[in-house]
């Protein structure tokens, strides 16, 4: 957690109006098995508002067509709501300029596009990546296929016992063959809060270059990525509100406009010949062929609901939430949480003795509880602990504390049931 986010937590933020957020997402009037459904899979996707909803009507019934280029009324108010969704996401994220937010179709995709586009065009055999232990698959995966190709080698930062990262073994990975940092905000698998803007700085301060992973954390706090001074931050629509199959990456403009093309197609070109391309300018150099518009707009209603909120709001009552649903599974006997961090976003990943996380998942779905099970693609992080999986409850602004009380209602019915 920065200083700034420390010093917004000790100054109390304004009261969310829960019941007004709760009935603003259809979904949740939905029943499971009887029961009232108990949504706490957010951190794998999130709900969508009605305002996000009607927004993609809005689109679809009198906006849509496809972007640039054309010069008909439609092509023409479908490329300026586009355009206006990513200037919304440059002011969400406080991105410098609007050229420097690329439309991606997720987090995976925009760290492809930088492990792809500038991994393999500046890092080199010998060279070194250093990334974490708690990068989900997404940010490990796409480094390795670079590594083997070059023949680079990835160095990982290692967790102790409560899931955080030893910032002193960090540091001391460096060496002058260091290439690229690579580091998730937030671990989606244990909700760990990772001191990034530190270990930008210590990473700028050799000249190396860092992405950061933000699926997990644009949904919960604020982004600055100016006051970060990342060089690249990624993250995904559908954990924040909007659609799926829509993402962000945010890259300096200056590393940008040095990369290599990930996609070729239509709309990244100037022009072509079979002799020659010209390429476009960024973003558009970055978004080849007709891009996810509708989610694009979405996207920005999206933006637009979370900041009515205000991410302060947001944040303190999904920390309120967090706090209290830690404080009760401690207190039962045979559950263990996996990741006891001291700063954390809301997640919580734990598991039962003798009780394997798919049963877990399955019993709690009978009392309406929807929960994740499984590695939540960070398999290095379930070595580190010595577990095949965990359950994981993970919250957004329109859970509750009643919804807490049903899912340790629940964990103890899957106790009953397996003792």
């Amino acid at each position: 957690m920065t200083a700034l986010q420390t010093a917004m937590r000790s100054q109390p933020a304004p009261a969310i109006d829960i019941l007004r957020i709760r009935a603003d997402f259809p979904i949740l009037e939905l029943e499971v098995g009887g029961k009232p459904l108990v949504y706490l899979d957010n951190a794998a996707s999130s709900q969508m508002p009605r305002q996000v909803i009607e927004r993609l009507v809005t689109y679809q019934t009198t906006q849509h067509a496809n972007i640039n280029r054309g010069v008909h009324y439609l092509s023409e108010t479908a490329t300026a709501e586009y355009e206006e969704a990513r200037r919304k996401i440059q002011r969400f994220i406080n991105a410098r300029e609007d050229r420097e937010v690329i439309f991606s179709s997720g987090t995976t995709d925009a760290i492809n596009l930088v492990a792809h586009g500038y991994g393999r065009k500046f890092i080199g055999a010998g060279d070194e990546i250093i990334l974490t232990t708690l990068e989900h698959h997404s940010n490990i995966v796409p480094w390795q296929m670079v590594a083997e190709e070059k023949g680079a080698a990835i160095r990982v930062v290692p967790v102790d016992d409560t899931g955080e990262l030893s910032i002193d073994a960090y540091e001391k990975l460096f060496t002058p063959r260091t290439k690229f940092v690579g580091v998730s905000h937030v671990s989606n698998a244990l909700g760990t809060v990772n001191p990034v803007k530190r270990m930008i700085a210590f990473a700028h301060a050799r000249g190396v270059p860092v992405l950061i992973d933000g699926a997990q954390a644009v949904p919960h706090m604020a982004i600055d990525v100016q006051d970060l001074d990342c060089d690249f931050y990624a993250f995904s629509g559908h954990k924040m509100c909007g659609p799926t199959g829509i993402g962000i990456l945010y890259g300096k403009a200056a590393l940008l406009e040095r990369m290599q093309p990930y996609k070729g197609g239509g709309d990244m070109i100037l022009s072509v010949t079979f002799e020659k391309t010209t390429y476009n300018a960024i973003p558009h150099f970055f978004e080849a062929g007709t891009p996810p518009i509708a989610a694009a707009i979405g996207l920005g209603a999206a933006v637009d609901y979370m900041s009515a909120i205000g991410m302060d709001a947001i944040a303190a009552h999904e920390h309120d939430l967090l706090d209290y649903a830690t404080e009760q599974m401690r207190r039962m006997p045979g559950v263990r949480i996996i990741g006891t961090a001291p700063h954390k976003a809301a997640v919580l990943s734990f598991a039962i003795d003798g009780v394997h996380p798919h049963d877990v998942g399955t019993l709690l779905n009978t009392e309406g509880v929807a929960v994740r099970t499984g590695h939540h693609c960070a398999q290095p992080v379930m070595q580190r602990f010595g577990v095949p999986a965990t359950s994981r409850a993970s919250f957004a602004v329109y859970n509750t504390m009643s919804e807490v009380d049903a899912l340790i209602a629940g964990i103890r019915t899957v106790q009953k049931v397996f003792t």
